[in-house]
């Protein structure tokens, strides 16, 4: 029994036997730690619905793209990272890898000390000029400066799990993402509802569940001497390891600020209808993301399967695997998706008390319902190609998507459908737009995926 627990969550050399189940096994600690994940922030939700109302929950809402936005630059480090570890794993360059996780850490502490500088002082200003009601702005403010306090904890979290998926071990990172998720929850219940600390008791759980979680992953880290030397020669920092961290992580960061910066305009027009659509708002985003979990997940594990494989040279293995794993992805969005849409409902009852709320929700959760499984090809394909270090497509085709494509179509539908009985527009729009934006770029993400050109981009 042991055998086949540690067979099933152990570390995955991709580089032999059956690819799809290669990315199976993988994927699966992955997509329990994404349910956690999501449990984590949506647990977050229903706590300040429940205990403090539907403002607070709108507010936890608003606060979000903007602190995404902020995350822009972790995003691109542990894109860039992970791809460099797989890559390098797979040649067995222990040299190489040592240099690339030392510089790693060290650019993750400066870019937290230059984020809680820059992000410290934004805030305010920009709530403002996103028009967040007057209601809910000291909320929010209070929420993104506390995040931006513990900053270092999420950002070595994430950028060292990302790490150790790219050495082959993501049940490490999943067990940690437990733990979180655990203390998360606890403190969230008793600084909210024993202290009535609001919604920044939500963020205060958050940063320190976080802070415990990024410890664990460096001790982990320390104790993986067969595969690479954490000494402190090599937290020194190195120019080109550097470089080529940015260099292949920054359009992910782009991709990522991209996705933000659209989220936060979109944003503002979602403030223009007032708290009970925002607050719906927030609803279908936290279950968004339970649609989206294997899709995530599997994008996941194809850029670390696709790196391994193009770092061991075997090009046929990569896309024998892609093709494996494109369709087990699909097949697992569609089956999620219908779960949600059958159970919508009584998921959106969870988050509040207020029928007309959770009736709304649920209504236009199905809107975008098809929009999961286009998603999955994206996340999928955008994997290989970032796995063998062609971070710019996915860049480009997320940038048309997101910028030509959503933002003036939502704008667009709106205007349209502005009546004087409807003076806003119809909020809809929101996710019509979306659902647009979400199929168009599976189309554009598979035939750059079958041009082939994602092949010459490795290290």
């Amino acid at each position: 029994m042991m055998e086949k627990i540690t067979r099933l969550f152990g570390q995955v050399d991709m580089t032999e036997g059956r690819p799809w189940e290669k990315i199976v096994v993988f994927t699966v600690p992955m997509l329990i730690g994404n349910i956690a994940q999501q449990l984590y922030n949506t647990v977050d939700s229903i706590v300040v619905g429940k205990y403090v109302g539907d403002n607070a929950l709108a507010a936890v809402g608003s606060a979000s793209p903007i602190f995404n936005l902020l995350l822009v630059l972790f995003v691109g480090i542990a894109m860039g990272a992970g791809i460099m570890v797989s890559q390098y794993y797979g040649s067995r360059d222990r040299e190489n890898l040592s240099q690339t996780i030392g510089s790693t850490i060290t650019l993750t502490a400066m870019a937290s000390v230059l984020l809680m500088i820059v992000g410290t002082l934004a805030i305010r200003p920009v709530l403002v000029l996103l028009d967040t009601p007057e209601s809910i702005i000291d909320w929010c403010t209070s929420y993104l400066m506390i995040l931006l306090w513990g900053i270092a904890g999420l950002a070595y979290y994430n950028i060292l799990c990302g790490i150790l998926r790219g050495l082959g071990d993501s049940l490490s990172a999943l067990i940690y993402l437990l733990i979180a998720t655990v203390i998360n929850i606890v403190l969230d219940v008793w600084f909210v509802a024993g202290f009535h600390m609001g919604v920044a008791g939500v963020a205060l759980a958050t940063v320190i569940a976080q802070l415990i979680s990024a410890a664990l992953c460096v001790l982990k880290l320390r104790k993986m001497t067969e595969y690479f030397d954490l000494k402190r020669q090599y937290m020194k920092p190195n120019k080109q390891n550097m470089i080529t961290v940015i260099r292949l992580g920054l359009p992910s960061g782009i991709t990522q600020a991209i996705f933000s910066l659209a989220m936060v305009v979109v944003q503002s027009l979602t403030n223009s209808f007032g708290e009970m659509i925002i607050a719906a708002n927030v609803i279908i985003m936290r279950v968004d993301g339970f649609a989206m979990m294997p899709n995530f997940s599997f994008g996941t594990a194809m850029t670390t399967y696709s790196g391994q494989n193009v770092g061991a040279k075997q090009f046929d293995r990569v896309k024998q695997g892609a093709k494996q794993g494109t369709l087990i992805a699909v097949c697992t969005s569609a089956v999620i998706t219908g779960l949600i849409l059958l159970f919508g409902p009584y998921l959106m009852g969870i988050f509040t008390n207020t029928k007309e709320l959770a009736r709304l929700s649920a209504d236009m959760m199905k809107i975008l319902a098809v929009g999961y499984i286009a998603m999955a090809v994206t996340q999928s394909l955008s994997g290989v190609m970032r796995g063998a270090g062609d971070t710019v497509t996915p860049m480009w085709i997320s940038l048309v998507t997101t910028v030509a494509i959503r933002v003036p179509l939502v704008y667009g539908l709106v205007y349209l459908t502005k009546t004087p009985e409807l003076p806003q527009g119809r909020y809809e729009s929101l996710w019509i737009s979306l659902l647009c934006s979400w199929v168009l770029g599976a189309l554009i993400t598979f035939v750059f995926y079958r041009l082939g050109r994602w092949k010459k981009k490795a290290l």
